[in-house]
Parts: structure tokens; sequence; C-alpha cells
């Protein structure tokens, strides 16, 4: 099946309408953006940006960089095998993302993220309740769309095909959000898993999530931004999203589910005893061929304390699911982007969920771990309230000025804040805390 160049090329549009007019340069569209993404400081800050929060104890552990690195070599093995494994003329195959699309969906899938990981954006979600709500890939919408740094108006001014793959829950904050609990008296009584924030984009992003959908039918736009609600007191999900973005959140979740497993067993946080006792039996119990002939070796490499054995069942297992991927095709969508996206077989699904929830549950909950989460809570909970209270005097003068220029524009400025705490890193985050209110620490001569 071929398609005409005038379907994809409001794919490749960004906002601002520029065109790239340089001489001999003869990089496509999305290669200038996945450039782009690359040499940012966004980008770069992930290097200093929690993965895993208890294993940022050396140099080996995974990072949001890291991570990121793992999820585009994942997603661009993901496509690889969609192209070659199904027919040709597949009537998927022309709107397949190619190498440098889905490396750039992949890279910034998490440049918005806070510091102290999904901690962090619980601590920044109920400081901005009251203001729109603080979320994670929300954030990241809003630094390709407009706060990033290659063009005054429009972020990092990428491609609107790029916009949409990174668009996980297109739908809007006053959408989703659900009734929250009454606030406690002070921020020692702060309770994480009352304040988790609505997946959505911010209402000040409505005009980009209009701009980025623009060429879908009205039909498509209705059913892309339909919600479902468990209870009206529970946030609302949204239901769909384009197909990179299902290649884009499958690889995120192979990544996070069997790459950051590797971490924590180098590092003694799951034993061989852990993995027998709460993984294994489940594993076992599914009706899956593969594991069926492997689990046993995956389990002695995995523990066997040799790097080149361990890497190998690694290898596998991601191999395992890149492999099992497969195309779906939802007819309820007219457009190729929205009718079809990617998933895995049940067997390979419910693995892959195993995977993840033992992590959650051996890792991510540990008392030890969830006392750091606490910590860098408390820390920007803290902070926030001060730059809050006072924003002319303690914000560094060139946030100041953006400050001020929102509250001149009738805004609070609140969110001008939050875009400011949601880009430290976690070391940038702490050096902060000290300068705020430990006066032992923290020299008027370091940068801000």
């Amino acid at each position: 099946m071929t398609v005409a160049n005038n379907e994809m090329l409001p794919w490749q549009e960004r906002q601002s309408g520029h065109k790239e007019s340089r001489d001999n340069d003869y990089r496509t569209p999305y290669q200038r953006d996945r450039a782009r993404i690359i040499h940012s400081a966004a980008f770069r800050r992930l290097q200093s940006k929690t993965q895993i929060l208890a294993i940022r104890q050396n140099d080996y552990s995974r990072t949001r960089l890291t991570h990121s690195l793992e999820v585009a070599q994942i997603g661009n093995g993901i496509v690889h095998h969609l192209k070659f494994s199904a027919a040709a003329d597949a009537d998927f195959q022309p709107w397949l993302a190619d190498d440098a699309l889905i490396e750039t969906v992949c890279l910034s899938h998490d440049i918005g993220h806070p510091p102290f990981g999904h901690g962090g954006e619980i601590a920044l979600n109920y400081t901005m309740l009251d203001h729109g709500g603080f979320e994670g890939n929300a954030q990241s919408l809003r630094i390709l769309g407009k706060r990033g740094s290659y063009s005054e108006n429009y972020g990092m001014d990428v491609t609107r095909r790029a916009l949409l793959g990174i668009l996980k829950y297109p739908v809007r904050h006053n959408q989703v959000v659900g009734q929250y609990p009454e606030k406690p008296n002070n921020f020692r009584q702060f309770k994480a898993a009352n304040w988790a924030p609505p997946k959505c984009v911010y209402e000040e992003e409505k005009a980009l999530l209009e701009w980025i959908i623009e060429p879908f039918r009205h039909a498509d736009k209705t059913a892309l931004q339909g919600v479902h609600r468990s209870s009206p007191e529970a946030h609302g999900k949204a239901l769909h999203a384009s197909f990179d973005t299902s290649i884009m959140d499958l690889a995120d979740d192979i990544a996070y589910g069997v790459h950051d497993l590797e971490d924590a067993i180098v590092l003694g946080m799951v034993t061989k005893d852990m993995w027998q006792e709460h993984l294994e039996p489940k594993l076992s119990a599914l009706a899956s061929p593969f594991l069926k002939d492997h689990l046993n070796t995956l389990r002695t490499q995995l523990f066997s304390r040799q790097s080149h054995l361990r890497k190998e069942a690694i290898g596998n297992l991601v191999s395992w699911f890149i492999t099992s991927c497969q195309v779906v095709e939802n007819p309820n969508f007219e457009h190729p982007l929205l009718r079809y996206h990617v998933g895995l077989p049940e067997g390979q699904r419910q693995a892959l969920a195993l995977l993840k929830q033992f992590e959650m549950q051996h890792i991510i909950q540990r008392p030890e771990v969830q006392m750091l989460v606490y910590k860098g809570q408390q820390m920007l909970l803290e902070m926030f309230e001060a730059y809050s209270a006072d924003p002319a005097r303690l914000l560094p003068r060139e946030i100041a000025r953006e400050w001020q220029k929102s509250c001149d524009q009738g805004e609070s400025g609140q969110r001008i804040i939050c875009d400011y705490m949601a880009s430290m890193t976690d070391d940038y985050a702490s050096r902060m805390y000290n300068k705020l209110f430990v006066p032992s620490l923290g020299s008027v001569f370091e940068p801000m």
C-alpha cells in the first residue's frame, strides 16, 4: 500500500511554520527533531534524575537518561520487527515510524519528569492543585511544544507527529481530574497516595492539543479524547493514543520490567530466593512455551554473578518481548495513526505485567525506598512554599522575570515556579534546598 505525500506532510509541520533552509542539509524533519532532543538542556538533565531512587548509589545504576536511551533502542527494535515480520503491503506499513521519529518520541518521553521520580511528581501536583495540577507526561508535552529552548513561543518546535507520539493521554486536566481529600494541616502529614495526578494535558496546553490533532477528522478527534471513569470521585483515564505512542509505551514497559530488574539484582535488592518465592511460580503458571523452555536457564543466568550470563538472560527476555509484538487494529478509528496500535499476545503481556508488579512490590514499595521518596517530596513541598511566598526575591532572575511576565498577563505565576522546580535534577534540588533552609550550607557564589 502506498500513501500520497500530501497525507504525510501535515505531520511534518511545526507550530512555527518554519521550514529548514540550510544549504546542503538533507536531513529529514524527524532527524532534526531527534537532534533537538539530544542537544537540549532538558534531555541532559535526565542524567541526574532518578529512575529508581534507592539504587542511585553508584555510577552503574540507570538514570532517566540511560533509561530513555534504552527505551529508544527497544522502540527502534519493535519498529524493525514489525517492518520485516509483517507483509510488505500491510496497510500499516507506510505509517510505521522511521528510526529518527521513533527515537525522538522515545528519547523525549520522560523529558518532563521532575526530580525524585514519581514521588516528586505527586509533590508538585499537590502544590499545584489550585493551579491546574502537575503531571510528568503533561510536562513533557509542555516542554516540547511551549517551554523548550529552540523557539520563543513553541518550545522545541518539533514536528506535529513527534508531539502526537509523546501524547500518551490526549485529554485535558479538567476532563479527568477527580476529587481530592481535604489538605492536611502541614506537610509532615502528607500522604502521597491521596495526591496522585490524573494522566492528562494541562489546560494551558489546550490550543497545543488542538493543533496536534487538527489533521484528524471530527469523529476521530472525539473518539481519541474518550475517557473512562470508574467512579465520580476517581480520576478519569484516557482510552486511546496514537500508533507511535503505543510503540513508545510498550518499549518503556519492557525497559522498566527487564532492565531495571537487572540493576536491582546486581545491587542485591532482588535475590534468587525472592525470585523463586514471589515471581517464578507465577511465571511458570503462564501458558508460555518460551518460559517453559527457558525459565530455569533465565534464573541461573540472572543470579550467576557473571555479567556476561546475566546480560544474555536480559537480552533473551527483551528479544522475546520485541519479537512477540504485533499490530492490532481498532475499527472505531479511520486514520491509520489511530486505527493501528502495537501490543503483546496475552501470555507475554501477563509476563511483563508480573515483572513490573514484582519490581513495584519488592523494590519501589520497600520502606527504605519510600523513606527516600518521602524525603524528596518534603524537600520539594518546602521549596515550593518558599518560592511562592516571595518569588521576586528568591527565584533566579531569569525565572523571576518570567514569573512577573506571567503575573502581568493576569496569570498566577505558579506554573512558572512549577516549571522551574520540575526542571531541577535530584542533585540541584538538594543543593537549592540546602541554600534555602540550612544556614551552614550553600554559598552565594554557587550558580542558581
